[in-house]
């Protein structure tokens, strides 16, 4: 079966110092950066999604800044596509999807950011489409979230709703797990 690996938002704004720090990206992206490396080597597909937030007052992701840059650790190669989006969805981009038909893909391995926003919007509407989908679940961050008074922290919110997607829309798996599954 033929296989896509889609980098969701692995950008600086994420990162210490960006506009929108997530809990535990340098890790996240220390991890994706193994995988990408494992793909790149196996000469298999490999899309990078990059989310730019062009409206007036956006406060991250926004056009012309360092923040909306590709993350240094997963910086695409000349050739590997690049795909932008402005919605939380990826699968919404068409050129996401013209990407995945031109590779034949029938299956998707998923890593990227924000785990709770765009990882989550893009596998549920890629398990919709058909897609097998494996999330690398440690290449993935979350920010911390507020509910009334209440702080979630970034690591109860990533494990929710890597939980919440490995229940129907994703097999899961640890960066660890999936390089050691390749070799």
């Amino acid at each position: 079966m033929k296989r896509s690996l889609v980098i969701i938002d692995i950008q600086n704004d994420y990162f210490d110092g960006g506009a929108q720090p997530l809990v535990g990206s340098n890790d996240a992206a220390r991890k994706a950066a193994r995988v990408l490396s494992g793909f790149r080597a196996r000469g298999e597909s490999i899309v990078h999604v990059q989310h730019v937030w062009d409206e007036p007052g956006a406060p991250f992701m926004r056009p012309g800044t360092v923040g909306v840059e590709i993350h240094e650790s997963v910086k695409p190669l000349p050739g590997e596509p690049v795909v932008t989006k402005a919605t939380p969805n990826a699968m919404l981009v068409k050129e996401l999807l013209d990407e995945l038909r031109r590779s034949e893909s029938e299956q998707l391995v998923v890593m990227g950011m924000m785990t709770s926003m765009c990882v989550d919007s893009t596998v549920r509407a890629a398990a919709d489409l058909g897609y097998q989908v494996d999330l690398v679940h440690d290449a993935c961050a979350a920010p911390d979230l507020t509910l009334d008074d209440q702080v979630i922290p970034g690591a109860l919110v990533h494990a929710a709703f890597i939980a919440a997607l490995g229940d129907g829309f994703a097999t899961l798996c640890s960066s660890d797990q999936f390089t050691a599954d390749e070799t």
